[in-house]
């Protein structure tokens, strides 16, 4: 496994953002207030059948909040990662996890921008991106591989290892399924693909298409005014490019960025469920199920 966190630790020292303190040291309730009002097509999923609630994750400069959902029993379970939008680990994301835990898995999602601000309690956009957009690659994927440590210790089965994540955190799926080779599959949500470097975010998706080893299922949308057709299309033929045939990218033409967000006006209800269904079916087939 690539520790990508070793490899970038002198540029990004994760004391320096520990002197700060962590901003968010447990997880806010409700839904993230720059997306409000929620929409009544809002699913909520019960906890029937369920362990849920908020966990603590050890990392290296002290411990991060997550939302951790699983079936009652010893497992073990398939572990899925389950990486946060830029609206922090809100309401719709512990919902996705406890929809991935009826199906039988440990599904755990950090609060990656912990160290930075409460982006759960932001309402401008602007400062929203400007806090997400200050987490280093480094950290973000060293706190993943802590939040696999710690499901390893919890019921999680990490021989059968998934990640997914939306709008940041599809993004992320690609970058950590890079890093981290123990992983069995992954499904990006509407996650950027190309951009420009930064310090914090050296390198893209693109960029790293030859480390994807395992599969990884893209869920694009066809009217996304950020990940552009022409982005998916470059994805596609570096994915050919560095024989990565495994991993596939889907485009649904109508659906707009966040189509999978039930709670904003983005959400198209046929197109989520249609990539819900081949979300499951991927991480099955791939060994992450």
């Amino acid at each position: 496994m690539r520790n990508v966190a070793s490899d970038f630790a002198g540029l990004f020292p994760t004391m320096d953002l520990s002197r700060r303190g962590f901003v968010v040291t447990t997880l806010a309730a409700g839904f993230a207030l720059t997306v409000q009002p929620v929409q009544a097509s809002t699913i909520t999923t019960d906890a029937d059948g369920l362990i849920v609630g908020e966990v603590k994750i050890p990392v290296a400069d002290g411990s991060i909040p997550a939302y951790r959902a699983q079936p009652v029993g010893s497992g073990p379970y398939p572990t899925l990662l389950v990486v946060e939008e830029v609206f922090g680990v809100h309401e719709h994301i512990k919902d996705v996890c406890r929809r991935f835990a009826k199906q039988g898995y440990l599904a755990i999602a950090p609060e990656l921008y912990s160290r930075l601000g409460n982006v759960v309690a932001m309402t401008d956009i602007k400062e929203v991106m400007a806090t997400v957009n200050k987490a280093p690659d480094a950290t973000v994927l060293s706190d993943l591989d802590a939040t696999v440590a710690w499901a390893a210790k919890h019921g999680g089965n990490n021989r059968h290892l998934g990640i997914t994540g939306f709008c940041r955190g599809g993004r992320t799926v690609w970058m950590y399924t890079a890093h981290n080779h123990n992983v069995k599959a992954g499904v990006a949500w509407y996650g950027p693909l190309v951009g420009t470097p930064t310090p914090e975010m050296p390198t893209n998706p693109i960029d790293i298409a030859d480390q994807v080893k395992a599969p990884v299922l893209g869920l694009y949308a066809g009217l996304d005014q950020g990940i552009l057709a022409e982005h998916v299309a470059a994805m596609r033929a570096k994915l050919q490019e560095t024989g990565n045939t495994k991993s596939q990218i889907v485009v649904y033409p109508d659906a707009q960025h966040g189509f999978n967000a039930d709670y904003r006006p983005s959400y198209n209800e046929a197109d989520a469920k249609d990539g819900m269904s081949r979300a499951l079916a991927w991480l099955r087939v791939n060994g992450a199920g």
